[in-house]
């Protein structure tokens, strides 16, 4: 699976987000700021997380970004989906919706069970464990892994 930086902008602005302990709006600008984002894609990244209902705007003095819902709610799967659509693709399609010759139809299986893996941890780890540090044992226990750490 290839995160995209989009994806990963993504998580890093809502992560600052959840870390505030005042929940006060945020502008893009400080956003962009603190995690090296370029501002017209973290602008673009914000509108579709305001279209996914996962970030809210505020005009105004004091305005700016703020989550729309507690940050234990949102799943790292929900912003991937958000900002990229569906966590694994093949040719543009679902995993489930991709037929092959007999001889290769096996393969479908592989990609289904790719994006339960995915799901597995994504949909397990919260936007609020991840501005904290701490996170489920699910993702620690693969982690712990010292193959998990190679480059293959």
């Amino acid at each position: 699976m290839r995160v995209s930086a989009k994806s990963d902008y993504a998580l890093r602005a809502l992560i600052e987000m959840a870390a505030r302990n005042d929940h006060k709006p945020v502008s893009a600008e400080e956003l962009g700021r603190l995690q090296e984002i370029p501002h017209g894609f973290l602008q673009a990244i914000l509108a579709d997380l305001r279209r996914a209902g996962v970030v809210m705007s505020q005009r105004g003095q004091s305005g700016g970004w703020r989550l729309a819902r507690e940050a234990s709610a949102i799943s790292v799967a929900d912003i991937i989906r958000a900002v990229d659509g569906p966590l694994v693709s093949v040719y543009g399609l679902r995993p489930e919706a991709v037929t092959y010759n007999d001889s290769a139809d096996v393969l479908q299986h592989v990609w289904i069970a790719a994006r339960d893996a995915l799901r597995d941890v994504f949909e397990q780890v919260s936007i609020q464990q991840l501005a904290d540090g701490e996170l489920p044992e699910v993702v620690t226990a693969r982690t712990a892994r010292e193959d998990a750490w190679q480059p293959h």
